[in-house]
Order: structure tokens, then C-alpha cells, then sequence
């Protein structure tokens, strides 16, 4: 079975669970546990800011980070497809009262013009106030895409000069490193808060960061533990994610090219499914044309690949560290035949 759902089902390798095994522990609600610090720490100075806060998920990191922005009854920008608007079970306005308006855009790119008709920062006694934008880089629903590096910053830029802040939901954003170059501190620096995620294309079990201004995590920290996320001697899971920072970040283009395999393998027999010049880094969106989306996942299944059905005509497959180029590129020769068929 080669199973693309999704680069959650990675599994810890040899390295790392050594390396789970020997970390040393403490209790973290009392921030004694070095391992986590040192985790804190370091994903911090990576992003180019003050502290982190390990988190279970990157749903509550991104909860929390955007909290920190945004007031009960103030609103937070984002894309119509963004993952704290499709796939946080409603989490900022349940729990925190935050409400959302979105744009819809061409594969969830940033549409700098649309956010500044739309920003107002200071709605008066009747109207939502605009206290956040969130960016979502790589793009998960819009196939994995990068937001270009100039329209973060102008986009950024903007934000900051009416008094709004930016949330980065940056769970791949270690594929945007890989797939462009650019210094992961010169992405954090347009962010006020950013989260990024460990147990994705890193490999790890467990656990996403959130990184911001020493005092917005002091914030963070106290309504972490009011949801009840407050950890013990979670640095067990914290020596995943430095492990990761050491010996996965790199091999994430390994993961592109798989992806990008994967992609002419499904071109070739279904030209109109995809287009691989488009696939930017590990995950391949599929247009299933007249064919149910669910129906092609389920033909697949049979012949042994795994995908997912995420809308009524589009696939995604995503590749990651467990699944070779080579059973990319045969999964891909399995969905094409199934989509020209």
C-alpha cells in the first residue's frame, strides 16, 4: 500500500526515537523541562524571534497565535480555503469569539489588492473591526503552493502600517525554505506571530511551535494551559523535533521531486488532471474532471495507493519521508490510468 494521504503519517526513524529514548525530561508546566526549552529556543532564533511555545497541534498553535492578535468580536483576514477557516473545526470563533471574512483566490495565493480593499482597522460602533491577516505558506488546499516572498512583505508592510497584525500559519513552511532558499528568518520577520509544524514533512510524531515576542508567549503560555495544553515531560516529543531540525530539513527536496514525479506520472495518461509545472513543493492537487472525486479514490484503493478525496472533483496526494520517488512516480501511473479510463 502507498499511502499519500497526507505527510502526517510519517513515522519517527531509527535516529530519532534514539534520540526520544535519551532526551532528558523535566516537567514543562513548570518550564523545567531542558528539552523542550532548548526546542523553544532554538525554533525561535531560526524564525528570528523572541521565544516559542510547543504545542500538541498546530490547530491550537495557530488558535493561540491568532488569539494573541485578535479580540473577542474583532475579525482575522484570510484565504476562503485556509486552514484555520476549513479545518479547525471553527475553533477561533467557539472558543475565542474570533470572527473571519476571506477571500477567495487562484490556488490560495496572496491577493495583495483584495486584503487592502478590505482591511478596516477601525470599524466603528457597528462594523467588525479588522485586527489580523493570516497567511498560510506553503498552501495546503491550494496544492502546496509558496507565497511569493515580495507579497509577504508588501503584504506585511501594509498590515503594519494601519495598526493590523500578521499571523503566519507556517506548518510547511520548512517546504517554502527548500523549495526557494529563502532564509526562514526572513520570513519570520514579517510576522508578528508564526506557527510551523513538526510532524509533517519533519517527520516528527508530534507537536507544532508557536514563535512571537517574549511577551506575547508569556500570554500564549497562560491560555495554553486554560484549554488544558499544558505538558509534563513532553520533551520526549520535543527531541523529535530537534532531531528534525538537524537531519530533515534538508531532505525535503526529496519530497519535492517525489511530488513532481508523481505528477507526470498522472500527466501523462490525464493531461488535464494536473499540470506539473505548477507542483512547487510535496503535495499535488487533481482535477478528477467528470469523474466523482471519491469514486477515483476508491478505484485507487483497490489497486493498492491511497489519496484523498477533498472535494467533489479534486484529489491531493502528498509525499513525504516513507514514501520513495520510485512508488510516487508508481502511484502516480496508477491515478493517471484510472483518470483516463
Amino acid at each position: 500500500m502507498i499511502d499519500l494521504r497526507s505527510d502526517t503519517l510519517t513515522l519517527p526513524t531509527p535516529g530519532m526515537r534514539e534520540a526520544m529514548l535519551t532526551a532528558p525530561l523535566g516537567d514543562d508546566v513548570y518550564a523545567e523541562d531542558p528539552t523542550i526549552n532548548e526546542l523553544e529556543r532554538r525554533t525561535a532564533a531560526l524564525l528570528g524571534h523572541e521565544a516559542g511555545l510547543f504545542c500538541a497541534t498546530g490547530s491550537l498553535a495557530n488558535l493561540l497565535g491568532v488569539r494573541l492578535l485578535v479580540e473577542p468580536g474583532q475579525e482575522v483576514l484570510c484565504d476562503a480555503a485556509a486552514h484555520i477557516a476549513r479545518a479547525e473545526m471553527g475553533a477561533h470563533a467557539a472558543v475565542h469569539g474570533v470572527t473571519m471574512r476571506t477571500v477567495s483566490s487562484a490556488d490560495g495565493l496572496v491577493d495583495l489588492a483584495a486584503y487592502e480593499a478590505m482591511l478596516s482597522p477601525n470599524a466603528g460602533p457597528h462594523l467588525v473591526s479588522t485586527a489580523a491577516v493570516a497567511v498560510e505558506n506553503t498552501h495546503n488546499f491550494g496544492g502546496g503552493t509558496v507565497q511569493p516572498y515580495e507579497t509577504l512583505a508588501e503584504l506585511s508592510e501594509l498590515c503594519h502600517s494601519v495598526g493590523v497584525g500578521v499571523h503566519l500559519d507556517g506548518a510547511r513552511l520548512w517546504n517554502a525554505h527548500a523549495a526557494t532558499g529563502v532564509p526562514l528568518a526572513d520570513y519570520g520577520r514579517l510576522f508578528d506571530t508564526i506557527s510551523v509544524c513538526f510532524s509533517k514533512g519533519l517527520g516528527a510524531p508530534v507537536g507544532s511551535m508557536l514563535v512571537s515576542s517574549a511577551a506575547n508567549i508569556a500570554k500564549a503560555r497562560v491560555r495554553r494551559k486554560r484549554l488544558g495544553g499544558g505538558w509534563r515531560q513532553a520533551g520526549i516529543l520535543a527531541a523529535a523535533g530537534l532531531y528534525a531540525l538537524d537531519h530533515h530539513v534538508d531532505r525535503l527536496a526529496e519530497d519535492h521531486l517525489a511530488a513532481s514525479l508523481f505528477a507526470r506520472a498522472v500527466a501523462e495518461q490525464a493531461p488535464g488532471a494536473v499540470d506539473p509545472e505548477t507542483v512547487a513543493t510535496n503535495i499535488v492537487v487533481l482535477d478528477t474532471g467528470e469523474r466523482p472525486a471519491a469514486e477515483v479514490a476508491a478505484a485507487a484503493l483497490d489497486e493498492g495507493v491511497r489519496v484523498s478525496a477533498l472535494g467533489p472533483r479534486m484529489l491531493r496526494a502528498v509525499t513525504y519521508l516513507g514514501v520513495t520517488a520510485d512508488q510516487c512516480a508508481g502511484a502516480g501511473t496508477v491515478i493517471g490510468r484510472l483518470l483516463r479510463s
